[in-house]
């Protein structure tokens, strides 16, 4: 999907479909009669029969008065162009009747970090990939993952801390651990789940809290270490709360607009939340650890962990001061995603 190639599902007893990601298609003269969209997307273009909001992020079909090439397709997928194409309809919605194939589809540009909008059965769209939607159903990061590599790692808050690094053969994606004062370490360890933040953690961002989040974990975990305990940082590479960097940058975009950190992703017709905090319990797993003092104020960090089986003996609050920057997003994170305030 990010080289751009058209996909075509095989379904049992029907017809195959197939579909092309309209963000990366390199098939110049691709068109299409329908397009395969969010629900949160949809309701941006004011559809006439919107889907409940109660399911932003299920597959819409859409159909124009013309058929779509690429440039209008990326122009009803991307928000960033409703300025420049403000008509870009009429649109409207029709029955989808292959909707695990729809799920599957969005699932699958979720993962690449690209626009969820497919061309439906583009014509010169060049030769297609076969799958299945079960295919995607059965994609599993977490029952694959192993440990990689593990390696002595001085860092600044701690000089006796080991790096591990964890591998999946169904995901390119390397999530890491850091472990601190384990080698003379007893008890419950002080456990941070951390999603990379590349704008935050090494750009030094001020629009989220992430960086000061990390420094601040890594230096309680070092404390724990100097009292005889110890900690662990799973940091995972879930960019943009899951939607990938791109469509990160996007959002970011939309919120210089006006919008927050939820609007900006429905708008965008992406999840506000797809992290994968199974893939933390695995890794903590394989670190032999089932049970933690969990450094978070979000809820469903902690839900996550005790539905996969690991034990959350404590909640430690970890808040810091906010910035004029990033004072709006933290207010949504406590409004709309449940973020506790300590």
């Amino acid at each position: 999907m990010r080289h751009g190639w058209p996909l075509r599902f095989v379904r049992e007893g029907a017809l195959p479909i197939t579909l092309l990601p309209a963000e990366t298609a390199i098939a110049a003269k691709a068109t299409s009669e329908a397009m395969l969209i969010s629900a949160a997307r949809a309701a941006t273009l004011k559809l006439s029969n919107q889907r409940e909001a109660a399911a932003p992020h299920a597959p819409v079909l859409i159909r124009a008065g013309e058929a779509f090439t690429l440039e209008t397709a990326r122009a009803a997928a991307d928000p960033s162009l409703d300025l420049r194409y403000p008509m870009k309809g009429p649109f409207r919605a029709e029955l989808l009747e292959w909707c695990d194939v729809a799920e599957a589809a969005l699932e699958l540009a979720r993962i690449a970090g690209i626009l969820p909008a497919f061309l439906v059965e583009p014509a010169s769209a060049g030769e297609a990939h076969t799958l299945t939607a079960s295919d995607v159903a059965a994609r599993s990061d977490t029952g694959l993952l192993t440990i990689a590599s593990r390696a002595k790692l001085p860092v600044t808050a701690s000089e006796e801390a080991e790096i591990i690094a964890f591998r999946s053969t169904e995901d390119m994606r390397e999530h890491i651990a850091l472990v601190i004062g384990r080698g003379h370490g007893f008890g419950i360890p002080l456990v941070r789940l951390h999603s990379e933040c590349l704008t935050g953690d090494v750009l030094g961002s001020l629009k989220c809290d992430c960086g000061p989040q990390l420094d601040a974990s890594l230096h309680a975990m070092a404390e724990q270490a100097q009292d005889g305990g110890w900690g662990v940082l799973l940091y995972l590479r879930q960019e943009g709360r899951g939607i990938g960097l791109v469509n990160k940058l996007r959002a970011y975009q939309l919120q210089d607009q006006g919008y927050d950190t939820v609007e900006a992703n429905q708008r965008l017709g992406l999840p506000d939340e797809a992290r994968d905090f199974a893939t933390a319990a695995r890794m903590l797993e394989l670190l032999g650890v089932d049970e933690v003092r969990l450094m978070t104020n979000n809820p469903a960090k902690v839900d996550a962990l005790a539905n996969a089986g690991i034990k959350v003996a404590e909640r430690v609050p970890h808040q810091l001061p906010d910035n004029p920057h990033n004072v709006r997003y933290l207010a949504t994170k406590r409004d709309k995603s449940g973020h506790l305030l300590q």
